[in-house]
């Protein structure tokens, strides 16, 4: 049983605790743990994503009344599912946060219409949901992006290839976003285009060392109508980045919970494997780095949970508290996955163990929604801005 002290902070209230036991609850009944393996992670991931619809979490997901549990986004209850997930089964909270990140566009910033048709089969876990941004050479430079929509025939065409796509191709629609040039040299939009649209293809799958559904999409005279774009024509970005100010502190929630799992698996192991005559957690240096990991652990939450609770109460942009919460609780993550394995000397490495699946999936946390590198950026530039120009001069 992971640690849930934490949910006495004053960024909780009765809802969010009852909340969290009852996911942890039914987790440790429908969700295998760390380490199971699939040879077939699409069925895993389509099995995952129903079994969640049906036991009512992906409703947290999206907003009332398309199927939502409430009017709102509500970020900690978001939070608390990832790293409860996460805890347990890397995929798992796959399943669940692109289900919430695929449909954030049309949540945040979509026509009723456009909520009404999509969000409901999410809730319930019928529909399989993408967030198409990446490109070749459009990564961190998101701006860069060359996949472009024009005008046609009532609708719109769009031509381009996005990659590092999650959940291509098991996906049932996919948030494409594209320059618009009609709207100017900083115009971009955001379309639903569905899975079965004949403009779009899977031209390839990635693997990768933590195996989740992955591709590339090719879009070629990908025809939509006027009523696939996402918010207005030209704003696209505005989408884009909202939605990540919204899920990028989720990201540090996941981090939290594979490092929560790693600390236990640790303390764990540490009780039951001798050396020189005694348990290993009875040296002083496996005292040290278990406190150390404990930090590690705590500081993460402190950070993950402040962003979501500043964004729960009532802030337009959490940009410098998400950022945070995600560089912090992923670079930390990765330190006490380290040392678990180092605890666990040659078991820590053996393929399919516990700490070995941990060490695999953390690693593109510190990568995907925006790299360790951008968010301290993201960071600097957020402080600068409030700074403002007098304090450059002074300085």
């Amino acid at each position: 049983m992971p640690d849930r002290t934490f949910l006495s902070w004053p960024f909780f209230d009765e809802e969010h605790r009852a909340f969290a036991a009852e996911l942890q609850a039914w987790t440790e009944e429908h969700v295998p743990p760390t380490g199971h393996a699939h040879q077939d992670v699409d069925a895993a991931c389509r099995a995952l994503v129903r079994q969640l619809g049906a036991g009512g979490w992906l409703r947290h997901a999206v907003t009332a009344p398309y199927g939502g549990a409430r009017e709102r986004l509500d970020v900690r209850t978001l939070c608390l599912s990832r790293e409860t997930l996460a805890h347990a089964w890397g995929l798992a909270d796959f399943a669940f946060a692109m289900q919430g990140l695929g449909a954030g566009p049309i949540t945040l910033f979509g026509s009723d219409a456009l909520r009404e048709r999509y969000l409901p089969a999410v809730a319930a876990g019928e529909a399989i949901a993408a967030f198409a941004l990446s490109e070749p050479d459009a990564g961190s430079d998101v701006a860069a992006m060359q996949t472009v929509a024009r005008r046609a025939d009532g609708g719109f065409v769009i031509d381009g290839t996005k990659t590092w796509i999650s959940n291509a191709g098991i996906a049932d629609h996919y948030v494409v976003f594209c320059r618009f040039p009609e709207a100017g040299e900083r115009g971009y939009a955001a379309f639903v285009v569905d899975a079965d649209n004949p403009g779009l293809r899977i031209s390839e799958r990635i693997d990768v060392i933590a195996p989740h559904p992955l591709g590339t999409l090719e879009l070629r005279e990908c025809r939509v109508g006027a009523d696939a774009l996402v918010g207005e024509a030209g704003t696209g970005m505005r989408v884009a980045l909202g939605t990540l100010d919204v899920f990028r502190t989720t990201v540090g929630a996941a981090a939290l919970g594979f490092a929560r799992r790693a600390l236990d698996e640790a303390v764990a192991w540490t009780a039951r494997r001798q050396a020189f005559g005694k348990a290993l957690r009875e040296f002083q240096l496996t005292q040290s780095a278990l406190g150390q990991m404990a930090l590690e652990v705590d500081a993460s939450a402190l950070l993950v949970y402040r962003a979501a609770w500043t964004r729960d109460s009532g802030a337009d942009r959490v940009t410098r508290e998400a950022a945070m919460a995600k560089l912090y609780a992923t670079e930390a993550a990765q330190r006490v996955i380290d040392t678990a394995v180092q605890l666990f000397g040659g078991r820590g490495v053996v393929s399919g163990a516990p700490v070995e699946s941990l060490y695999r999936e953390i690693r593109a946390l510190r990568i995907y929604e925006g790299t360790s590198e951008i968010q301290k950026l993201v960071i600097a530039g957020q402080l600068l801005k409030d700074a403002g120009p007098t304090a450059a001069r002074e300085g």
